[in-house]
């Protein structure tokens, strides 16, 4: 949860910075299921003036998850042309991918609940991380996030 006084609790779930921007951030955070076949968890998103949150994002088991999306983008860690892009199956959570200068990676988090409901929302932050180890861990932290 945010507090109001912008100050993220991070000692749970998977929370990512910024790293050209700390103020810039997402966090992955209450982890539930009902069954083997899906994954329910909280997404939040904030920047200054900004603090967002789905408080229920879906993953089946039988779909490519967003790790395996991250895993794609480490292996091809020198750098690709356009975007690339991920999303759930409701389409709440979007994930796009675009390879900058200095072997750097921005990922814009789109969140959008109800997506198709009349008078919805969505926002967007983008954070920027090194393509290398800094995306394999947030790989390997959202695996493990995923199959807790």
């Amino acid at each position: 949860m945010t507090p109001s006084d912008g100050h993220i609790d991070d000692d749970s779930g998977v929370f990512l910075r910024c790293q050209d921007n700390p103020s810039v951030g997402v966090r992955f955070c209450d982890r539930f299921s009902f069954d083997q076949d899906s994954v329910h968890d909280a997404v939040e998103a904030w920047a200054p003036g900004l603090t967002a949150r789905v408080g229920e994002v879906v993953t089946w088991s039988w779909d490519r998850d967003l790790a395996t999306f991250l895993d794609e983008l480490v292996a091809d860690f020198r750098g690709w042309k356009g975007e690339r892009t991920w999303q759930t199956d409701d389409r709440d959570l979007a994930v796009s991918a675009r390879f900058g200068s200095g072997g750097h990676i921005g990922l814009t988090w789109t969140l959008r609940p109800w997506p198709d409901a009349a008078g919805g929302w969505n926002a967007s932050v983008t954070t920027w991380l090194e393509a290398g180890e800094q995306l394999a861990s947030l790989a390997a932290d959202i695996r493990h996030f995923l199959a807790e």
